[in-house]
Formats: structure tokens, sequence, C-alpha cells
């Protein structure tokens, strides 16, 4: 029998992982019990996290964006499918800063802003459900 993840507290500390520079928050998921875990490099938390949990036999970490290749190949395929007339131009924006936040003006005023929230959305619980799948987790409503 696997190990059961709520869906939603892994979504949770998938977003706190990927809202952050690479390795500044951090969680980890109990191989046995499901539970998660959260750090944080930046602020100090209020959870005590167990004195474990670097054993990786016993925890796993919760990805980041890009390990599931949920970044800019997540955008450029949101815009391939839906602005394509827009691909050069988004593409052009991750190659400087404040990429995001040009993308969503732009999507806002092609009126294409909550299909995307929506794409975001499925894209990132496919993408959890992939990764509980391999490693042996049984994902929860």
């Amino acid at each position: 029998m696997s190990t059961r993840v709520k869906l939603v507290e892994l979504v949770d500390a998938f977003e706190w992982v990927s809202t952050a520079g690479l390795y500044e928050n951090a969680a980890y998921v109990d191989r046995e019990s499901g539970n998660i875990y959260w750090a944080s490099n930046a602020n100090e938390l209020d959870e005590e996290l167990p004195e474990d949990i670097e054993d990786d036999t016993l925890y796993i970490t919760v990805p980041h964006k890009y390990d599931l290749d949920l970044g800019n190949a997540l955008v450029l395929g949101f815009v391939k499918a839906q602005l394509p007339g827009s691909y050069e131009t988004v593409n052009g924006y991750f190659h400087q800063k404040g990429a995001y936040g040009r993308f969503k003006a732009l999507l806002e005023r092609n009126g294409c802003l909550e299909a995307w929230y929506q794409y975001e959305a499925d894209a990132v619980e496919h993408a959890l459900r992939e990764w509980c799948e391999a490693n042996g987790f049984q994902v929860d409503l």
C-alpha cells in the first residue's frame, strides 16, 4: 500500500518552493506518513523540522517548478496554443527581467489571463500526480 498525500497540501508546498529562488524554500514529504514539512533559508518558520529530514530514505523533497518543466516551457506552450502570433514576443520576454509580469500584461490585454491560470493549474496538478506516482505516493483529493 502506498503512502497517501493530500493534493491541496502538495500544491501549496510546491508553490512555496517554486515562488522563491532555487534552494531558498524547501518542503519535504514524509515517505511513511505523507506529512509535509516546510523549510526556508530566508525566513524563520514556527515549524520544527524532524532531525532526520535530510535522510532521503525517510523524506523526499517537493520539486521546484523547474524540476517538473513548469517554467518557461509551460508559458511558451500556452502561447503557442492560444496566442501563436505572440510567440516570438513572449519568448523574447524571458531573456530579461520582469518577463512574467510582461507576459501576464499581454494575457490581460488579450483576454487570456483566466485561461492561463487554469492551464497552469491543470499542468501543475498533472505534473504533481505523475511525481507522486513515480515516488510511490497515492494522491488524496
